[in-house]
């Protein structure tokens, strides 16, 4: 008869387990995916030569000044990596038997977000949503900083449930770049059936665009903030007191 304190039962994943492992591979997958398709993008040129070949947002930008022109690829540069780095943070395996990998990871993470914060805040007057993409852009990269530091600050603190809990919010603030194009993808759609003969897709893109620049993140922060007080880690509201 075998020693039972030499055998362990398997294993079993629960519905709630097997619904995070999903959660985070569909994160994974379309931050992998939004990070690749943006460097590819940008990379085909100046922003001159981009916009006549009209290529995403180069038009809006290649006539702003030379600093914000850099300001652009170094946001699509610093975000990405900052899209291809964050889902890392929250594979539980790193986190808990390879700690220093997990730090080595978190610092190029937050370095990424704290220059793609200040290049966003350039970015932020030239945007081709007007004012709505001023304060809503500008709120998202405030915000992204914020949360960021915060997150660092616990971190030293070793506050490690204070910690996750403003990496969540954070995340949810660099996810905005999937989210932003999966809402331009929905709202493009849905003028479709209402459009008058003869509108053309860049009117409906723009139509949509304008839109984007709260929704983008908004919501992110709500789910965010769910998937913090469904971990039992500490709220919003009973962190907002603690100066980081």
């Amino acid at each position: 008869m075998p020693d039972a304190t030499l055998t362990a039962p398997p294993a079993v994943a629960t519905p709630s387990r097997s619904r995070s492992r999903a959660g985070w591979i569909v994160v994974t997958l379309t931050s992998l995916a939004v990070a690749g398709y943006s460097l590819a993008l940008y990379a085909q040129g100046t922003l001159e030569a981009m916009a006549e070949a009209e290529i995403g947002l180069a038009d809006n930008y290649a006539s702003a000044p030379g600093p914000v022109q850099a300001a652009f690829f170094a946001h699509v540069v610093t975000g990405s990596l900052a899209l291809l780095l964050g889902p890392w943070q929250f594979f539980r395996r790193p986190r808990g038997r390879h700690r220093p990998v997990h730090r080595r990871i978190g610092r190029a993470y937050l370095l990424s977000v704290g220059l793609a914060t200040l290049t966003a805040l350039v970015m932020a007057p030239f945007n081709s949503a007007g004012m709505v993409g001023f304060f809503g852009f500008g709120s998202l990269a405030v915000l992204w900083g914020l949360t960021a530091w915060r997150g660092y600050r616990a971190a030293r603190r070793r506050d490690f449930a204070a910690h996750e809990a403003w990496m969540i919010r954070n995340f949810a603030l660099t996810y905005a770049a999937p989210t932003l194009r999966l809402w331009l993808g929905v709202l493009i759609l849905v003028q479709v059936p209402f459009a008058t003969p003869g509108t053309d897709f860049q009117a409906l893109f723009d139509n949509a665009y304008h839109a984007v620049p709260f929704l983008c993140w908004l919501p992110n922060l709500v789910v965010a903030e769910w998937l913090v007080r469904r971990r039992g880690l500490p709220s919003a509201g009973n962190l907002a007191g603690s100066v980081g």
